[in-house]
């Protein structure tokens, strides 16, 4: 059986994260054939085309990270309408130099959670624009924006019971898509 191997962008720093806690949640529902790894982004200076030619060695882990996943997990929140500056920044660094894209044809997943009746859904329409112009083929249905309320997780930060059915179902979609999509 081929395993999967999934890089995750979660696109917050905070220490409680949501989309953290999310991300970590969402793991426990994939197929055993599936392993999830949360890359980390928040070490990456700020992308400047100057520094293409000799990356720093946070910049060189996160390609090699993406490099060996089949697939990218993107969890974000929503910030002032649009994906966080630190999710911008390594998609960026990621992308660069020009035609050595480390995301290019990853088939990619887009999900977050916020507190507010919308979720994320302004900051997922903003990053699938840009994983279009990366030829990352990205997983259109279910659309899951997530509000945060009670139940979302349960007491040991599993996906509560009232919300398990919804995420499961994406969760299978979006390893079918990667499964897909895998080249």
């Amino acid at each position: 059986m081929p395993h999967y191997q999934i890089a995750v962008v979660v696109g917050s720093l905070r220490r409680d994260s949501l989309n953290g806690k999310l991300a970590s949640a969402l793991a426990k529902l994939a197929p055993p054939e599936f392993s999830f790894k949360q890359v980390q982004i928040g070490d990456l200076p700020l992308y400047n085309q100057d520094d293409d030619a000799s990356p720093a060695e946070s910049v060189k882990r996160l390609k090699a990270d993406i490099a060996a996943a089949q697939g990218i997990l993107f969890v974000t929140p929503e910030y002032n309408r649009s994906i966080p500056g630190v999710l911008k920044n390594a998609i960026d660094h990621a992308s660069r130099p020009y035609g050595q894209s480390a995301w290019n044809g990853k088939p990619a997943g887009v999900i977050g959670v916020s507190g507010g009746a919308m979720g994320t859904a302004l900051a997922q329409q903003h990053l699938r624009n840009i994983l279009a112009y990366l030829n990352m083929p990205t997983l259109g249905q279910p659309e899951a924006f997530i509000q945060a309320k009670d139940g979302l997780f349960d007491e040991v930060g599993n996906i509560g019971e009232g919300s398990r059915k919804f995420l499961q179902t994406w969760m299978d979609r979006y390893a079918a898509w990667v499964k897909r999509n895998t080249a």
